[in-house]
């Protein structure tokens, strides 16, 4: 034995491939039952702490600072300490490890940049680990540990890909060492007992390939994409199409694993608890939140992901303590910020007194701005430089926020006088502009100030030059802080009586918006003003010309006088055709009913019939270029219709998007916007666990895309409870669900919004693609909006049908394939409390954790506005 690894070691060290080396040596190794090991270590074969004692004719191969080598014999005779994998429904009896698979333990650690080894070979292939095992166990910890079982050939894969580093593990973690293992006959049998007691027998889903048509016919699509592409740019290209013309079937489903992930709208917890038995009256609206991606202007030829922005376009006000004077002071800065900054790139927030402390928003701001001249409590005071040195950005309007060796000085003279100001821009240029200022001026203090000040500065022209603004870099993250006390937030009528005064004001007016302009566009945002576009009647399309003959016979008997119906939010007109008098506002719609000269710019009705293959879903749709909320088209017609014409809304452009706790979500062209109309039985697998709807659409979405042909690795990723990420860098779009229970059927709006192509103010899935594409020299096409709106409907309908037939374990596979969260800490209560590990989720779609040394918890979320990761709770019995 020793001679043939020997020569196997000296063969691989004279130029055989070490794939080769590595396929044929597990082969051996495991006839043998003998362990061996693949183990990353500066350390081995060398004396010292933490040192390996492996001697060289225990090596098999050795590349860089990776080693195959053989072991003794490793056993796992003790369960009590690993926390089995919950879910499982492909594991039976008698298949927790045949014959010819091979048993093992993968440690990993969490990325620390530092430690990363650089890659041994050059790849493009990355292996994604859970793709050739299937876990059966995990320990968390520092290393964490899976223990899992592979063939003998996926063993070797996994072997092979640790050697070359290319092996991808979980979110956030790097493979060490991979050791097999043997499995006692006792532990064996106890974990099968354990598992099949925790599981119920599952059949694997599949969407049937004739529910599938080919994607779209190549003949077909031709002049539609030409037109499409001289539309969208020249890095638009067709639909993708299925080259076998068999149809386009979803991938099948691999055993469950805590899988190979890399993560609009969040369930409050309120509506999570009381959606089960509750009344129309109790259920409240769920909220819509997309704070962390809103969408910006399309971009024409779709930018690359090469540098994602860390944070999400969130820009906070805070204002002061809630007196009354709070909210008119915000929504005087809300306004004048809207009128500088880019409305489709970010969404303006009021940061509460109340919230500072409790709320997660130091992850997801871009910009703090402080705007009080009241004192600020040092608790506050010290969440704010905890901002600064994770590498904030901070604008201080006439506020007594300031930090280091800067200090405020009083000058009476100044407090609300007309001064001239000096203003330094960026590029050394300067401009004055007549001001009010605060009163407060900037001189040095006894501390030290940063030896490179920032690009801007500004002063008044008077003897003493008075320092006004001051621009400051913090701490080693790339913090900064302009700091400003004259009142650039106020307009002149709100601060100056006299009209010789206003008048002076108002001829710096201008000034006053390009100087705020300069300070905004040097913290990072961008001030290219777009202009709202008005709303557009909406139009009524069907799926096909039988379901259109029953909607209209439905529509004849039930519409009133002049074709008028009525509900609590929105009034419906159904008219014929579109004539210019017609009134179209937020709360009173035309609905034209005669499609023949229906030609919209941004949907391709043509493209959404032929791939909508539903029994009932979005069988029925008003379309509207550009409309307030694709919410609320349905609130109220939803009730009326039968149920077996499904409702769907789908807008180019949205103009006043629902958010969860005052949260909106800005919607520009490129952006797949779509509201959908389910009725749900109460007594039903589905019924009995309606948070589990937002999972459901949340992963329709991936799937959508992922389910492609060719479109498997494109890395779209669910992140609990219902966003779209890419990898787990970005959010790319959400859900949000609105349900109303009427007797026994609960009635759900599931809004759904993901940036198709649309690049701002984060990224969108044609980016990933043309990425893609670049990366391995790939021709995948771009998608269209109603393409995806119409795939991801019909994925949809197929998991909820596989739900109600089965319940949670018929999805729950393909979830945790696609989730971001394995191998995921979190705090509970807040950034200081225990820290858990991630392990799945329960049977009503809440997380489930595990604290080294404890048990699995259930998880709530505490209603915060940023995110559900954050803040989670152990709710009371």
């Amino acid at each position: 034995m020793l001679i043939t690894l020997c020569y196997l070691y000296l063969w691989a060290r004279w130029g055989a491939r070490p794939t080769r080396v590595i396929r044929r040596t597990v082969r051996r190794l495991h006839r043998t039952r003998c362990s061996f090991t693949f183990c990353s270590s500066g350390g081995v074969g060398k004396p010292g702490p933490g040192a390996l004692a492996i001697t060289e004719d225990r090596v098999c191969l050795r590349m860089g600072n990776r080693v195959f080598f053989t072991d003794e014999s490793q056993s796992i005779d003790d369960l009590n300490k690993w926390a089995l994998l919950l879910v499982s429904p492909f594991i039976y009896p008698g298949d927790i490890l045949e014959a010819e698979h091979i048993a093992f333990v993968i440690e990993s650690i969490l990325l620390r940049s530092q430690n990363l080894p650089a890659p041994f070979f050059p790849s493009e292939t990355i292996v994604k680990w859970s793709d050739c095992c299937l876990p059966l166990a995990c320990r968390p910890g520092e290393p964490y540990k899976l223990f899992a079982e592979a063939s003998i050939d996926n063993f070797s894969k996994l072997g092979i890909a640790f050697m070359e580093n290319r092996l991808q593990m979980d979110n956030g973690m790097v493979p060490q060492k991979i050791v097999s293992v043997h499995l006692q006959d006792s532990v064996l049998k106890e974990l099968q007992q354990l598992t099949v007691s925790k599981i119920t027998e599952v059949e694997e889903f599949k969407i049937k390939p004739e529910m599938i048509e080919p994607l779209i016919d190549r003949n077909d699509q031709k002049v539609q994409n030409e037109e499409y592409n001289q539309k969208k740019g020249s890095a638009c290209q067709e639909e993708p199409t299925n080259a076998s013309e068999k149809g386009a079937e979803f991938d099948e489903y691999h055993h469950l694993h805590l899988s190979s992930c890399h993560e609009c709208l969040e369930l409050e917890s309120s509506t999570i608890e009381s959606v089960r038995f509750a009344s129309a009256e109790d259920i409240p609206d769920l909220p819509y939140d997309f704070s962390s991606s809103q969408e910006g202007s399309v971009d024409t030829t779709c930018q690359t992901v090469q540098n994602i922005p860390g944070k999400p376009p969130n820009i906070l006000l805070f204002v002061g303590s809630d007196c009354q004077k709070v909210q008119q002071r915000f929504q005087q800065l809300h306004s004048i910020l809207m009128d500088c900054l880019d409305t489709d790139c970010y969404i303006i927030y009021h940061l509460k007194e109340k919230n500072v402390l409790s709320d997660p928003w130091v992850h997801n701001c871009l910009l703090l701005i402080i705007a009080t001249e009241e004192p600020i409590s040092e608790a506050v005071y010290q969440k704010f430089m905890v901002y600064l040195s994770q590498g904030g950005k901070v604008l201080g309007l006439s506020s007594s926020f300031t930090f280091g060796g800067l200090q405020l000085k009083s000058k009476e003279e100044l407090k609300k006088s007309i001064q001239t100001l000096v203003f330094s821009k960026a590029d050394d240029s300067e401009m004055k502009l007549n001001v009010v200022t605060s009163g407060i001026l900037f001189e040095e203090g006894t501390g030290e100030l940063p030896s490179h000040p920032g690009k801007l500065k500004g002063y008044l022209e008077n003897l003493d030059r008075d320092r006004m603004i001051v621009h400051l870099p913090f701490g080693t993250n790339g913090g900064e802080a302009i700091l400003c006390q004259v009142h650039l937030e106020m307009s002149p009528n709100t601060l100056i009586e006299t009209q010789d005064a206003f008048n002076l004001l108002k001829s710096s007016n201008f000034m006053r918006f390009e100087v705020l302009k300069e300070i905004l566009t040097v913290l990072g945002l961008s001030c290219e003003l777009k202009k709202i576009p008005p709303l557009t009647p909406l139009y009524l399309l069907t799926a096909d010309e039988e379901v259109r003959i029953s909607f209209m016979q439905w529509l004849t008997r039930n519409v009133g006088p002049e074709g008028v119906m009525k509900f609590r939010k929105l009034t419906l007109k159904f008219v014929s055709s579109y004539k210019p008098e017609l009134e179209v506002t937020p709360s009173h719609m035309p609905v034209i009913t005669a499609t023949e000269d229906f030609a919209p710019e941004h949907f391709n009705l043509e493209i959404y019939q032929k791939n909508l293959h539903t029994k009932q879903l979005g069988k029925i749709i008003l379309f509207a270029e550009v409309t307030s909320s694709t919410m609320n088209l349905l609130d109220g017609l939803m009730f009326e219709v039968p149920p077996d014409l499904g409702l769907v809304a789908i807008a180019a452009q949205q103009t006043q998007g629902k958010g969860r706790d005052g949260n909106v979500w800005l919607s520009p062209i490129g952006c797949s916007l779509s509201t959908l109309h389910l009725q749900i039985p109460l007594y039903s697998h589905l019924g009995q666990r309606i948070p589990f709807v937002q999972h459901l659409m949340s992963l329709a979405v991936v799937q959508a895309v992922r389910s492609i042909p060719e479109y498997e690795d494109i890395n779209l990723r669910v992140k609990w409870p219902n966003d779209i990420y890419y990898s787990d860098q970005m959010k790319l779009g959400g859900v949000l669900v609105n349900s109303t229970l009427m007797g026994t059927t609960f009635h759900i709006l599931i809004g759904c919004g993901i940036n198709v192509n649309n690049s701002n103010p984060t990224i969108c899935i044609n980016d990933l693609i043309i990425e893609y594409n670049k990366k391995y020299n790939k021709n995948l096409s771009l998608l269209h909006v109603d393409y995806l709106v119409a795939r991801t409907i019909t994925v949809l309908e197929s998991l909820i049908d596989a739900f109600q037939d089965k319940g949670p374990n018929a999805i729950l596979p393909l979830y945790y394939k696609y989730w971001i969260h394995s191998g995921q800490q979190v705090h509970l209560g807040k950034d200081e409390g225990p820290l858990v590990w991630i392990v799945g989720i329960d049977d009503s779609g809440f997380l489930q954790v595990h604290q080294e040394g404890g048990d699995v918890m259930t998880v709530h979320p505490d209603g915060n506005s940023f995110d559900m990761l954050k803040n989670l709770i152990i709710p009371k019995n």
